[in-house]
């Protein structure tokens, strides 16, 4: 069970230098967020590994919730992010309810850089932003070439590398938290049985 929360703690470190990387550079290029917008989070099609669900899988089991959000999680009929908090019919207005532990896809949309197809990196933004926010992404593409953003695959690989095993496979968001918390739980229960098993 320490080994997951060590490996929890590298987590959260490369989420804080993710935060600072892609912050900046929305920041700087002016390709920030519309306040209140959850179009993204509204999105089926929200992909993590089990490795970038690993601090919220901690935080939900020291807050003694494990069994019951896994529960839920099984339960769950929606398609969205199961921690998304909707304030509008359409789910386009909302926030996220697990702010500080959302994997690393989610520090990064917005404004960056993915591969095309000729192995190159372009220049992704969001929908909301591009309409919002015309003149500065006009202006970022044209700086694109001298400016670089910062790409998504490499920040998914700087998570991906701490444990090749958790960080190998994108799943769907809610199925990436099941199998964190499946695995956190296996782990604690290994940990009780040895524990138990010394004082024996």
């Amino acid at each position: 069970m320490q080994r997951l929360r060590d490996l929890s703690r590298l987590v959260e470190a490369v989420y804080g230098e993710l935060d600072h990387t892609f912050g900046t550079y929305q920041q700087n290029s002016g390709l920030t967020c519309r306040p209140g917008c959850g179009a993204c989070c509204n999105n089926p099609e929200i992909d993590a590994t089990a490795l970038e669900m690993l601090p919220l899988a901690l935080e939900i089991y020291d807050q003694g919730r494990a069994e019951q959000v896994l529960q839920e999680l099984e339960a769950y009929s929606g398609f969205a992010c199961f921690h998304y908090v909707r304030h509008s019919l359409d789910g386009v207005q909302g926030q996220c309810g697990v702010y500080q532990q959302r994997p690393a896809i989610c520090r990064m949309f917005g404004a960056a850089g993915v591969k095309d197809k000729q192995a190159g990196m372009r220049l992704s933004v969001c929908r909301t932003i591009k309409a919002d926010r015309t003149a500065e992404y006009q202006q970022t593409l044209i700086t694109m070439l001298s400016a670089p953003a910062p790409g998504i695959a490499a920040g998914k690989d700087r998570v991906r590398s701490l444990d090749y095993e958790l960080g190998k496979q994108d799943l769907p968001i809610n199925q990436a938290l099941k199998m964190a918390l499946e695995r956190v739980l296996f782990m604690a229960y290994y940990s009780d049985f040895e524990q138990s098993e010394d004082v024996a």
